[in-house]
C-alpha cells in the first residue's frame, strides 16, 4: 500500500471533503482525487461515497481508515526509532492517564523521569477511559485492569492498588463506624466510576458483590479522596497506600478493611507499533523501577 495515497485518503475522511483535506495538507483537490482513486483501484472496492456535506467512508473505507491510521503511526514510529538509536530519550512523550490520579503519586514518577532523561518533554492528559483514546495520540497509556487490553498493545502491571473504603476519623467519630455492610446504608457513600463498570456495585474481598446508592459518583479519584479528607462521607477508591502530603497518618482510616474491597492492578500499556522505540522502552523501565522503590 502506498503511504502517500493512504495519507491522502485518511485526510479526506477526517475532513469530510476533498476541499477541507486539500487545505489541511496544502495540496490540490485534483491531486487528492487522483491518490484516492489509485487507492480504491488497489483495494478493488469503493472507499468513499457522497454525503450531504461532502464525502464519507464506505464500510470498506472505514476499515481502511481505522487500520491505516495505525500504519501511518507505525511508519512515523519506525523513523523515530532509527533517529534515536544510541541517543538518550528526547522529544515529546505523550502519556494519557486515568482522571484523578492523586498528584502525590504522579509527582515522584515525573521527577524520576526528568532526572534520568532531561532532554525528554512529557505531555500528559487525563481521560475517563485512557484505552478509548485514539492510538495516534498515545505513546503510553496508564489504566486500571486485571487483564492485558485486547488488540495491539504491549502491557505491564506496574502497581497493585488496594481498592477499599476510607473515611476521615472525624466523620466516623460523628456518624459512627460501620461494622457490617448493612451499616453502610446509614452513611454518605462516595463511589469511583471505573470505565465500563457500574459504580453502584461494590465487591467484597471474598468476591461477592452488593449494591449501594452513593450520594456521589465521580470519575476523579482525587476528588472523592478529598471529599473523604474533608469529613463528608465514606469513599470506595483505589489507594496506592502512599501518605498525603501535609496530612497526618490518621487523616484517613480504612472502613471495613477486611470485608469490602478488591485489588486494582495499574497497567502501563504501549501501542505495539511503538514498543521498540528506545525512548519508550527506557521510560517504561524507569517508571517500573521507580514504582518498585516507592512501594518498597
Amino acid at each position: 500500500m502506498d503511504l502517500e495515497e493512504l495519507r491522502s485518503f485518511i485526510a479526506v475522511v477526517e475532513a469530510g471533503s476533498y476541499l477541507g483535506a486539500a487545505r489541511a495538507l496544502g495540496t490540490s483537490r485534483t491531486t487528492l482525487r487522483r491518490q484516492v482513486a489509485a487507492l480504491e483501484s488497489r483495494a478493488g472496492v469503493p472507499l468513499l461515497e457522497s454525503a450531504r456535506s461532502g464525502v464519507a467512508p464506505t464500510e470498506a473505507g472505514q476499515v481502511i481508515a481505522r487500520r491505516g491510521r495505525g500504519m501511518m503511526q507505525e511508519a512515523a514510529a519506525l523513523l523515530a526509532s532509527i533517529r534515536e538509536v544510541g541517543d538518550a530519550p528526547s522529544g515529546t512523550l505523550r502519556v494519557v492517564l486515568p482522571v484523578g490520579l492523586p498528584p502525590h503519586v504522579l509527582t515522584p514518577l515525573f521527577a524520576a523521569v526528568r532526572r534520568a532523561y532531561p532532554r525528554l518533554h512529557v505531555h500528559c492528559r487525563f481521560s475517563n477511559d485512557p484505552l478509548g483514546e485514539a492510538l495516534t495520540d498515545i505513546d503510553i497509556a496508564v489504566h486500571f485492569g486485571e487483564d492485558a487490553p485486547g488488540g495491539h498493545w504491549i502491557s505491564h502491571v506496574v502497581l497493585r492498588a488496594r481498592e477499599w473504603l476510607i473515611a476521615a476519623r472525624a466523620y466516623l467519630d460523628e456518624r459512627g463506624t460501620p461494622r457490617t455492610i448493612e451499616d453502610l446504608k446509614h452513611h454518605e457513600l462516595f463511589a469511583w466510576q471505573a470505565p465500563g463498570e457500574d459504580a453502584r456495585v461494590w465487591r467484597t474481598w471474598r468476591g461477592a458483590s452488593f449494591t449501594v446508592e452513593p450520594t456521589l459518583i465521580a470519575t476523579d479519584i482525587h476528588f472523592i479522596r478529598h471529599c473523604c479528607i474533608s469529613g463528608l462521607g465514606i469513599g470506595l477508591i483505589p489507594d496506592a497506600l502512599l501518605p498525603d502530603p501535609g496530612l497526618g497518618p490518621d487523616a484517613l482510616v480504612p472502613v471495613l478493611p477486611d470485608v469490602v474491597g478488591q485489588e486494582r492492578p495499574v497497567r502501563l500499556s504501549v501501542p505495539a507499533m511503538l514498543s521498540e522505540i528506545p525512548k519508550i522502552k527506557m521510560v517504561v523501565d524507569r517508571v517500573r523501577a521507580s514504582l518498585g522503590q516507592i512501594q518498597g
